[in-house]
């Protein structure tokens, strides 16, 4: 029996060997407080991209020594702790963590569960007739009063925060008020990517921020090649609109005839001999008008 067993394993082992060496990337994900449900369903999602297998990590060691021709897969034992799910795969390591992050589903809660967010119970009626639920409300901070015939919460109320552990009481009190406050899920603890290997807080992008990020950076680079007229696909039209309107301007003030620039120096001009002429109208009345009044007074 114990010979059958060990060729099992062996054969175990030759199977992650091959999966390996068939994938780029090796994922390391937490297998705690994960359904059944949820891992079947994350299965098939991923079965095109992703093949993940529950080894033990034992097994998973000895593969491990075994594929020297992957450079440092080594480093990636020290995440072999606890229950464990690999993920063989060819997907970038920072996509893979992002699609098991929005595979993540909203759970009840269960005592010594983390809340992943801010858990306000809001006022208003809780559907509960009287009872020991006042109590049970009443234990968890949140106030009540009784209408028509149901438990009401007064006010809106802060039960537990964002990475709070919630304790049995709590829990129950949630699950009555069918709140879920955690999240269920795969997460990647470390990733080995060819020759890297790549850790949990590595892995976790803000991709909102990052794209923020980004476009501040795209946006700085464009201005940098605006005011330094360092000419690339983005900048070029800009670039020369801004070149045609200074040269047009130089044109203009030199008085330089151009076919763009002819007929704005003529209309100018002309508003100028118009100016002009107006201003001598003005100095010729003033010049009659002077000997005229020369005379007056003689």
């Amino acid at each position: 029996m114990s010979r059958q067993v060990a060729l099992e394993k062996t054969e175990e082992v030759e199977e992650i060997k091959r999966l390996i060496q068939q994938h780029n990337v090796l994922g390391v994900a937490s297998l705690q407080k994960v359904r059944a449900a949820q891992l079947q369903e994350l299965k098939k999602k991923l079965r095109d991209n992703v093949n993940l297998r529950v080894v033990k990590n034992t097994l998973m060691r000895r593969a491990i020594a075994e594929c020297k021709e992957k450079p440092k897969l080594q480093e990636l034992e020290g995440s072999l702790s606890s229950s464990n799910i690999f993920l063989f795969t060819n997907l970038n390591p920072f996509k893979l963590a992002l699609l098991l992050e929005r595979g993540r589903v909203k759970a009840t809660a269960k005592a010594g569960d983390v809340a992943a967010f801010d858990v306000v119970i809001p006022a208003g009626n809780t559907g509960l007739p009287p009872g020991p639920i006042i109590s049970q409300l009443g234990a968890v901070g949140l106030p009540t009063r009784i209408e028509s015939g149901s438990v009401w919460i007064n006010r809106d109320t802060l039960v537990v925060k964002k990475g709070e552990t919630i304790d049995a009481r709590l829990a129950g009190v949630l699950s009555k008020l069918n709140i879920k406050p955690v999240e269920v899920g795969l997460l990647l603890k470390a990733a080995y990517d060819d020759g890297l290997v790549i850790t949990e807080e590595q892995l976790r992008i803000d991709v909102e921020a990052t794209k923020r990020n980004l476009m501040e950076a795209q946006a700085h680079a464009f201005n940098l090649s605006l005011n330094t007229a360092y000419p690339i696909s983005e900048n070029i039209i800009f670039l020369l609109q801004t070149a045609h309107r200074r040269a047009f301007g130089l044109a203009l003030d030199a008085g330089v005839f151009t076919r763009e620039t002819i007929a704005y120096l003529l209309g100018k001009a002309h508003m100028e001999a118009l100016s002009l002429s107006e201003r001598l109208k003005k100095v010729e009345g003033k010049a009659e008008k002077a000997p005229s009044e020369s005379a007056q007074k003689g």
